[in-house]
C-alpha cells in the first residue's frame, strides 16, 4: 500500500481520489478539474453511507469531503469513522470543503489535521493549484508520514532532521519542525519538547510554536512559569480552543476537578462534535454536582454521535439517567417537565434501536426512579422486588444507576455491594479513568452519609423549618447543598435558616461558612423579578447579622 501510494504521487494517473459532496455541481467542477491534471480514477458520493461503501471496495489516496453533509452524518463523524476503519490515516491526503468558516467549525476541522481547507465556492484553477501544492507536499515528506502512521516516532524525528539539512526543501521546513515537536510529545519527551520550542519561539511565531511550548511545560507540571502566556493564548481566536483543552487535561492531572471543569466547558462550546470532549465533561459535571452541566452533555453526546460510528443506545440511557438525576435537585414543575422528557427519551430508544430488549433492565432501573422522584414509592418498589437483583453489568454506567435506584429506595446496604463492585471493574490509568473512580469514590462516601435525594432533603427542611426545628432543618439543606451545591433554591432556604436561627442564638462558625458559600452561588445567578427582590433582601439581612 505505502507503494503504491508512493508511485502515485509520483504518477496523477494513478491516484484514486474520493469526492464527498451532496451537490452534483460541485462534483462535476471537481471532477473536470481533477480529470485536467491528468487524474483518471475519481469516485463521487453524495452522502456518507455511500462513501463509506465505496471505501469498502478500494482504497483511496486522496479524499475531498464537504463538512456541511447534512443527509446522514456530517464530515466530522464521517472522517472519525473512515479513521476507526482504516480507511484514512496519515498518508492519506485529506482536504475538507465547507461554506462555513463559523469558529466552532474551524476548530473541529483544525482538530482533525486535514491536509487542506476549501472554502466553496471552488473554482478549477484554485482546486488545480492547491492539490498540486498539497500532492507535492505529501510526496517530500512520504517518509515521515509513514513512520507517524505506524506510530515510529523516533523514526519520525530522525527523517525531519534529515529532510531539515536539505536546503531544497526550506519551504516545508515548519511543516517539518511541527511534526518534529509533535513527535518529541507523542514519545513523553517532554524537557527534549520545551526545549526544542523554545529555540523555536525565538524564529517563529505560529500558534503551534506557542502550543507545543505550553503543553511540554503544562506535562511536566511547570504552570506558573507559563501564566502570562497562557491568558493571551486564551484570548487569540486561533489558539484558545487548544489551550482550554490542554489546561483541563492539566487540572485533571493536578485532581483540581474544579478548574478541570471549568476548562473544559469552554473548550466543549468552542468545537462542540468532538465524543469524547464531551464525555470527558459530562464526567467532571457529575463529579462537580452539575446536574444541568451533566444533562446538557449527554444530551450533546447523544445529539452528536447520530448515525456516527459512537452511536448507541447506551447515549440515549445516559440521557435518561442524567435526566432523572436533574429531576431529582428541582423543587417545581420543572421537575416533572424533565422527568417528561426522560419518558420521550425511552420511548426513542424503544423504537429506534433494533437491540432495544437488551436494555429491558435499565429502562426498568429508569422508570423505577422516575416512580421514585414523582413520590409514588410503592410503583418503584414493586418494579425494584420483581425484577431488578443484585447482579452487575458489565457496563459501569448500567451499575451506577441501579446503585441511585436502591439507595433512593432506602436499599443501602444493596446499593453499597454494587458501589464496592463498580470500585472493582475501574481499570487503566487514564485520565478518563481518574475521573470516574474519582466519581465512584465520592458517591460510595455521600451515598453512606446522605439517605435521600436532594430534593426530598430540601421538602425535609422545608417542613424542619415550619415546625420551628432549626437545626435539623439547616442539617437537611446541607446535605442537600452538598448533592447539588449550585441549586440557587437551596441556598436561598440555607439563608431563611439561618436568619431564623440569628433570632434564637443557634448561630456558630460554621453557619457563617455555609451562608458565605450560598451569597457565592446566588451571586454568580441572573435573577429578575420577584425573585430578585427576595435574594437581595435576604442577603442585605445577613450583612446585617454579619455586622
Amino acid at each position: 500500500m505505502d507503494k503504491e501510494l508512493r508511485n502515485a504521487l509520483e504518477d496523477f494517473s494513478q491516484l484514486k481520489v474520493l469526492v464527498i459532496e451532496e451537490n452534483t455541481l460541485i462534483h462535476g467542477v471537481l471532477t473536470d478539474a481533477l480529470y485536467d491534471i491528468g487524474i483518471k480514477e475519481i469516485r463521487c458520493a453524495q452522502n456518507a453511507y455511500y462513501a463509506l461503501r465505496l471505501c469498502d471496495e478500494m482504497h483511496f489516496n486522496v479524499v475531498i469531503c464537504s463538512f456541511n453533509l447534512q443527509s446522514d452524518k456530517d464530515g466530522f463523524h464521517l472522517l472519525e469513522e473512515l479513521k476507526f476503519n482504516g480507511h484514512v490515516n496519515k498518508s492519506t491526503v485529506l482536504i475538507f470543503l465547507s461554506a462555513d468558516t463559523d469558529e466552532s467549525l474551524v476548530n473541529s476541522i483544525i482538530e482533525l489535521q486535514p491536509d487542506d481547507f476549501w472554502a466553496k465556492p471552488v473554482s478549477p484553477s484554485h482546486i488545480q493549484k492547491r492539490l498540486k501544492h498539497t500532492l507535492q507536499f505529501k510526496k517530500q515528506l512520504f517518509n515521515i508520514y509513514q513512520a507517524i502512521d505506524n506510530k515510529n516516532y523516533s523514526k519520525a524525528v530522525y527523517f525531519a532532521d534529515r529532510h531539515l539539512l536539505d536546503k531544497s526543501l526550506q519551504k516545508y521546513y515548519p511543516n517539518l519542525l511541527r511534526m518534529k515537536g509533535e513527535a518529541f510529545l507523542s514519545l513523553l519527551e517532554f524537557k527534549e519538547a520545551e526545549a526544542f520550542f523554545k529555540g523555536l519561539l525565538k524564529v517563529y511565531q505560529y500558534s503551534w510554536v506557542y502550543l507545543g511550548y505550553v503543553r511540554s511545560l503544562l506535562r511536566q507540571g511547570r504552570i506558573e512559569e507559563i501564566t502570562e502566556m497562557l491568558e493571551q493564548l486564551t484570548e487569540k481566536p486561533d489558539t484558545r480552543f487548544a489551550t482550554h483543552d490542554m489546561l483541563a487535561q492539566y487540572y485533571i492531572e493536578q485532581e483540581d476537578y474544579p478548574q478541570a471543569y471549568l476548562e473544559i466547558k469552554k473548550a466543549a462550546a468552542l468545537a462542540p462534535r468532538n465524543i469524547e470532549r464531551n464525555k470527558k465533561y459530562w464526567d467532571l459535571a457529575r463529579l462537580n454536582h452539575d446536574h444541568k452541566g451533566q444533562y446538557k452533555a449527554t444530551k450533546n453526546i447523544a445529539q452528536n454521535a447520530k448515525n456516527s460510528v459512537h452511536d448507541s443506545p447506551q447515549l440515549l440511557l445516559n440521557c435518561i439517567r442524567a435526566g432523572i438525576d436533574l429531576a431529582c435537585t428541582l423543587t417545581d414543575n420543572k421537575s416533572d417537565a424533565i422527568l417528561k422528557e426522560s419518558e420521550l427519551f425511552i420511548k426513542q430508544l424503544e423504537t429506534e434501536y433494533d437491540d432495544s430488549h437488551l436494555f429491558k433492565e435499565q429502562i426498568l432501573v429508569a422508570q423505577a426512579r422516575i416512580h421514585n422522584v414523582r413520590q409514588e414509592n410503592e410503583r418503584a418498589e414493586s418494579i425494584v422486588e420483581n425484577h431488578l437483583s443484585l447482579r452487575t453489568s458489565t457496563e459501569i454506567e448500567d451499575n451506577l444507576d441501579k446503585v441511585k435506584v436502591f439507595h433512593e429506595l432506602g436499599m443501602r446496604e444493596e446499593a453499597l455491594i454494587i458501589l464496592k463492585a463498580i470500585k472493582n471493574q475501574i481499570t487503566g490509568e487514564s485520565l478518563t479513568s481518574q475521573v470516574v473512580n474519582k466519581y465512584v469514590e465520592q458517591e460510595m462516601e455521600e451515598r453512606q452519609e446522605i439517605h435521600f435525594t436532594p430534593k426530598h432533603l430540601h421538602e425535609m427542611a422545608v417542613e424542619h423549618f415550619q415546625k420551628k426545628r432549626l437545626q435539623p432543618a439547616f442539617e437537611s439543606i446541607q446535605q442537600a447543598l452538598t448533592l447539588a451545591p449550585s441549586n440557587a433554591k437551596f441556598s436561598i432556604s440555607l439563608l431563611k435558616i439561618l436568619l431564623a436561627m440569628q433570632k434564637t442564638n443557634e448561630l456558630a462558625e460554621p453557619h457563617f461558612d455555609a451562608a458565605q458559600k450560598a451569597i457565592d452561588v446566588l451571586d454568580g445567578m441572573k435573577f429578575a423579578g420577584k425573585n430578585l427582590e427576595t435574594v437581595n433582601q435576604l442577603k442585605e439581612q445577613w450583612l446585617l447579622v454579619e455586622q
